[in-house]
């Protein structure tokens, strides 16, 4: 966990600018309530809105880090809640939780091996009253990803998506050899699941292939939305297969291995936030543009 190290180094005046952007009250207020999980070698430090280290007693390095990098850590904040806004449904799937919590939202920051560019994000929620006290309840709400350099995302950033959910599993089997018993017992489960993995990525990564990266819509007739927004569901139909099939396993672990069960959750939340987003946010978005073309474009 180098997260502080990789920040340390990055130049604010060579980030790009932020374009101007209308937010909504949930992403305003989410905003103005953002905390940030930043790793300095082992240790995660829990950052608050106002740029203080809340737990645990942090070192010279993260208050010197703290100090000279205000700026850079509310463009990064603000960058955050701008790809939320556009590129997931995460606050919006979640929005019940995040209210009742005051629209505290926590951000952990993962460097993706990228010289300090892009990172992985899991967030959270938690009531702000029991933020130190009572920490482990924290509420997970899903992952995202940014590029400190690139805000457009390729294919609406399905690819990154994808390869996570690939990666999750991975983790997953990790897990189950440290938690389970006797993890061979339910062989058939992640035989299954590493099955239909297998299949979505690779059917989906020649479908992506074959779509545009970016749309341009001053281009695209309607006959081609049309496609496009059929091969966009196709890859949802993968994932909601996924999905099921993680369900089953979910259920059994709920009987037999509770232990175990929050991980098979965690990884179903994770299926659940996606097919969320290709239904509002991708097939939804190309749907309403297919309504709205003239006949003419045909």
């Amino acid at each position: 966990m180098n997260e502080v190290r990789e920040l340390a180094k990055i130049e604010e005046d060579k980030l790009p600018s932020l374009d101007s952007i209308l937010l909504d009250d949930l992403h305003n207020r989410v905003l103005q309530n953002f905390y940030l999980e930043l790793g300095l070698g082992p240790v995660l430090y829990l950052i608050s809105p106002s740029f203080t280290v809340l737990n645990p007693t942090p070192n010279e390095t993260i208050n010197d880090f703290l100090s000279k990098k205000e700026e850079l850590l509310e463009y990064i904040k603000e960058l955050i809640v701008r790809n939320l806004a556009v590129y997931s449904v995460l606050l919006d799937v979640n929005s019940y939780f995040i209210e009742q919590n005051r629209y505290l939202l926590l951000a952990r920051l993962r460097e993706k091996d990228s010289g300090g560019r892009c990172y992985e994000i899991k967030f959270y929620t938690h009531s702000p009253r029991e933020i130190l006290t009572n920490y482990k309840d924290k509420i997970y709400i899903g992952r995202d990803f940014i590029d400190l350099f690139n805000f457009e995302r390729k294919y609406f950033g399905v690819k990154e998506l994808l390869n996570s959910l690939k990666e999750q599993n991975e983790a997953l089997l990790d897990k189950a050899e440290e938690k389970l018993k006797n993890p061979g017992k339910y062989k058939s489960f992640f035989q299954e699941i590493n099955e239909y993995l297998n299949e979505m990525k690779s059917e989906s990564t020649l479908i992506l292939q074959s779509l545009p990266p970016y749309l341009d819509f001053d281009k695209l007739k309607g006959e081609d939305l049309v496609d496009i927004n059929s091969q966009y569901r196709t890859i949802n139909h993968y994932l909601i297969e996924l999905r099921d099939e993680v369900s089953e396993f979910e259920n059994v672990m709920f009987v037999k291995e509770s232990e175990f069960v929050r991980y098979v959750t965690k990884y179903k939340k994770d299926l659940a936030n996606l097919i969320s987003y290709f239904n509002i946010k991708i097939n939804g978005f190309l749907t309403e543009r297919i309504h709205t073309l003239a006949k003419k474009d045909w």
